[in-house]
């Protein structure tokens, strides 16, 4: 199945939008690491959300090399690029401790982790098994990470406060889980399709949430907890419809350390 051809112009059309789009998901991290580099240090920034980036994106290049998906490993592969980048700044600048912290969990999910899912499939499993297995893995991992903004929602309803829910992160993860939900219908490619249902759905959940409660006070000590759970959503875009901010802060604090 290759994507990219005169027979499927509307999945190619879709397709070509969702790259667009996670594309510029992809770069909204940007700002967090210029003010990193400015620093020469990480501060309270974490780590996790460009690793479960990263992994997302490794596993959809996997399932688009067995696809044979030209618009799914373009974008992953530049995503994957751009979040190495990402981590590589991290380590550069981190404390001891979170770099230490940092190199296990990539060894563990990026290395080990990612190493052990291709090795089983190709060694276990033959033909359409093997791109099934794989697509329901991406898949699964996509519906985790859309599910992570409800406690931006609990959040923001509890505390009457969207400051810590990034519209326009709402906005363009929606319009783009638009997009790659029409590229798989279009296909008939569930793995690409399901997921971005869910995509969908919270995504516009988030904005009537955000319309509902713009005019409200506004709670700074939040600000950070909504970053860190928009940026495991945002770590979904990367994928279709899934591997994230554009204006503002996407940054997460170093809870994990």
């Amino acid at each position: 199945m290759l994507v990219i051809t005169i027979q499927n112009p509307l999945a190619t059309a879709a397709g070509l939008v969702g790259n667009i789009l996670s594309f510029l998901v992809v770069l909204a991290p940007m700002p967090t690491f210029y003010k990193i580099y400015k620093k020469k240090s990480t501060e309270e920034y974490g780590s996790v959300p460009y690793m479960v980036a990263l992994f997302s994106a490794m596993m959809w290049i996997y399932y688009g090399a067995l696809t044979m998906d030209f618009l799914l490993l373009t974008i992953n592969v530049g995503a994957s690029i751009i979040e190495t980048s990402y981590l590589i700044l991290f380590l550069i600048y981190a404390p001891p401790k979170p770099r230490a912290f940092t190199l296990k969990l990539v060894s563990l999910l990026n290395v080990a982790g990612y190493g052990s899912v291709v090795l089983f499939t190709m060694l276990f499993l033959r033909g359409g098994r093997r791109t099934n297995i794989a697509g329901w893995i991406c898949a699964s991992f996509a519906f985790s990470c859309f599910v992570a903004p409800l406690s931006i929602i609990r959040q923001v309803i509890r505390t009457k406060s969207v400051e810590y829910m990034p519209i326009s992160l709402s906005f363009f993860l929606t319009v783009s889980a638009i997009a790659w939900l029409g590229y798989g219908l279009l296909l008939g490619d569930l793995h690409v399709a399901l997921p971005n249902v869910v995509g969908f759905l919270f995504g516009t959940a988030q904005i009537i949430i955000y319309l509902i409660y713009k005019n409200a006070k506004k709670d700074d000590t939040k600000t950070k907890l909504g970053n860190q759970a928009a940026e495991a959503m945002a770590a979904a875009a990367v994928i279709p419809g899934s591997d994230i901010e554009l204006p503002g802060k996407l940054s997460t604090p170093l809870d994990e350390v």
